[in-house]
């Protein structure tokens, strides 16, 4: 039994990480339909990459006073908006947000590389986030053209929040109004529109929330979600974009939609969320749209409706978004390890605020998960000793009565309780361990905390491969860069040395899988991503200190 356990234990973790190495990210990535896209928004930003927004549900309220209406619609401008957080471009034309950049992250781990940038529009002409009120006769507003209270805003750290100001009106006589206020310090920008009805005529119509953008080919990190996802009734729902091939709707409380990649997201959160609905298509230029459309509502002549959102352009930093409230902190979702993830997450961020270093704070967050499972590995690695010792007598008694099955299984347990040795010792605490370990294998392969994190000498971005010297030519099985992963090199000897000591099964065949097993390892682990590599190093170094000091203890 205890065998058995161990094999399938390892011929599952073989298939995760066959998985991952049949699946792994790609260095180059390219949108997946219609024409390659350039560096998203060259001529218009120069620096283009940026989050979407999702359409939120607000309550309307009607006012008395009429908004004043605009003259005739002026020329199409661009509106740049700095914080110490980002930089972004506001469009006239449609009041959306054309480009942000995130200035405390790079495209590389070089800080002299290009800002991040959230939108991969490129040459689309769209805007990544865009809100409207779509009422009859007037679905088109995005060739509105509005005008703005401002040419540019700058904020300095600490200084107080600004208001971009947009005012519009469309053919039919209702004024629109969109107001963005900007804080210095923060992420979240709040939007307010407001519309009013200049005619003598009802209308009915309902705010509308777009996000959109070109999901990359390929992820480039591990375990990430890339798409569009919303709160749908409390609960996360994640909609990959092959989904939405075919219009995608749902309708109910929709909390906050979003657009993510693998490290960021931009997000649309309503006020007052309430029973409203959502639209997701993948178009055949590449582009995702998601949209999220409010409840209709009634606009009396000369009166007004308006409606609040929160709009998140940033990192997917679960402190970050923990902070913000709105539940947007369940769009970092680690699947079924996410409620032993999470802590885990925040422990080895609690590490790195004391040493300042991803790569120390992965190896004692690894001491520190080793201690508490000390006990465990402990009596694990004593059973399979005393296991070990009976092996002769549990072969002689297979092959005694290898015709009769039920009479070995009777002398079986009669020398387990002889020799007081539970077949299952050495698998149980194994097996409770799992979940941890797939934990750390998910929050150190997709965290942004390690993207581009520096350890130390060569290892300079904690959630790359490790290379050693970059070699002109290419290496089999290696993605680029190709050098010396040294890493891995250790990780492999390490545990040959631990398998050397581990008790060797009684089955031959057995124990030539498990010799193995330090090659197949290897090789499985030389794209993987240097923390995670660590970690395994880490856990490996320590097992073995443990396996030698129960092996002294014996003698």
């Amino acid at each position: 039994m205890e065998k058995r356990t161990i094999v399938a234990f390892v011929l599952s973790f073989l298939i995760l990480i066959l998985w991952s190495y049949l699946f792994a990210p790609k260095q180059d990535q390219a949108p997946p339909k219609g024409e390659p896209q350039k560096e998203a928004a060259t001529t218009r930003t120069q620096e283009g990459v940026m989050p979407q927004q999702p359409p939120s549900a607000v309550q309307p309220q009607v006012k008395v006073q009429p908004l004043i209406a605009t003259p005739a619609a002026p020329a199409e401008k661009r509106i740049f908006v700095e914080t110490p957080l980002y930089k972004a471009v506001f469009t006239s034309k449609g009041a959306g947000i054309e480009s942000f950049k995130l200035k405390k992250y790079h495209v590389a781990a070089d800080p002299a590389s290009p800002l991040v940038e959230l939108s991969r529009l490129g040459q689309n002409q769209e805007s990544l986030i865009r809100a409207v009120f779509d009422h009859q006769g007037a679905k088109a507003q995005g060739s509105i053209v509005y005008e703005t209270n401002t040419d540019s805003l700058t904020l300095d750290p600490g200084s107080s929040p600004r208001e971009l100001i947009f005012t519009g009106v469309t053919p039919n006589g209702v004024t629109l109004q969109q107001t963005y206020r900007i804080h210095a310090d923060r992420y979240p920008i709040d939007l307010s529109l407001a519309v009013s009805n200049q005619s003598d005529k009802p209308l009915e119509g309902n705010f509308k929330l777009l996000i959109k953008n070109v999901p990359p080919k390929e992820a480039s990190s591990y375990y990430s979600f890339v798409g569009t996802s919303l709160l749908f009734n409390d609960k996360l729902e994640e909609i990959d974009p092959d989904d939405m091939e075919k219009e995608k709707n749902l309708s109910g409380k929709i909390g906050w939609i979003s657009y993510q990649d693998d490290y960021f997201m931009s997000a649309a959160v309503p006020e007052n969320p309430t029973s409203s609905s959502f639209s997701g298509l993948y178009l055949p230029s590449g582009m995702l749209e998601a949209t999220y459309v409010g409840p209709f509502v009634p606009l009396a002549p000369l009166t007004n409706l308006s409606a609040q959102f929160t709009l998140y352009l940033g990192p997917k930093d679960l402190s970050v978004l923990k902070e913000l409230g709105k539940n947007l902190d369940l769009a970092i979702n680690f699947g079924w390890t996410d409620i032993i993830a999470k802590p885990l997450l925040y422990a080895l961020r609690f590490f790195n605020g004391f040493v300042n270093n991803y790569g120390v704070a992965i190896i004692l967050l690894t001491v520190l998960i080793k201690i508490l499972f000390w006990p465990l590995t402990h009596k694990s690695y004593k059973s399979m000793k005393e296991m070990q010792k009976i092996q002769p007598l549990m072969a002689k008694i297979r092959e005694k009565h290898k015709g009769n099955r039920e009479q070995m299984n009777k002398e079986m347990m009669a020398l387990y309780k002889t020799y007081k040795v539970n077949p299952m010792g050495g698998c149980l605490p194994m097996v409770i361990q799992i979940p941890v370990f797939f934990a750390l294998f998910k929050i150190l392969g997709s965290g942004i905390e390690l993207r581009h994190a520096p350890f130390v000498l060569w290892i300079t971005d904690l959630s790359s491969p490790d290379r050693l010297f970059s070699f002109p030519f290419e290496i089999p099985l290696m993605t680029p860069p190709h050098g010396i992963p040294v890493l891995t090199l250790l990780m492999g000897a390490s545990m040959y040395i631990q398998q050397k000591m581990t008790p060797t099964p009684g089955d031959p065949t057995q124990a030539k899988i498990m010799m193995l097993l330090p090659i197949i390892f290897t090789f499985m682990f030389i794209n993987f991503p240097s923390g995670l590599v660590l970690y395994w190093l880490v856990n490996n170094i320590l097992s073995i200190g443990q396996q030698y000091r129960i092996i002294k203890s014996a003698a």
